[in-house]
């Protein structure tokens, strides 16, 4: 599809990093910290917390939460999201199935 301008538009997947070309177990493991990072962020607006309040109640520097805050996904790991949200006093759930993917 093209717009009026000429621009070809290409209608996205629904998954923004494998759009990015991200590796499909790269893609899945950014989904995962996003949202872990996604809950995090809104546990802080909800309980009305500073940044030092929230570093103090996840166990991290306030740097941390900034980079929490401002979504510097790469400076995050999969346990260290975990060891936050635990802090924060959410469940982590974890699942494991299937994929949907037909071979």
């Amino acid at each position: 599809m093209k717009t009026s301008d000429g621009t070809a538009v290409i209608k996205g997947s629904r998954d923004v990093f494998a759009d990015l070309g991200f590796s499909p177990a790269e893609a899945r493991n950014l989904r995962l910290r996003s949202g872990m990072m996604t809950a995090l962020r809104k546990f802080i607006e909800t309980e009305g917390l500073t940044q030092a309040e929230a570093a103090k109640r996840f166990r991290v520097t306030q740097p941390r939460i900034s980079d929490l805050t401002r979504g510097k996904i790469s400076r995050f790991s999969l346990d260290t999201l975990v060891n936050m949200l635990t802090d924060a006093g959410l469940e982590v759930d974890f699942r494991i199935k299937p994929s949907r993917r037909v071979a």
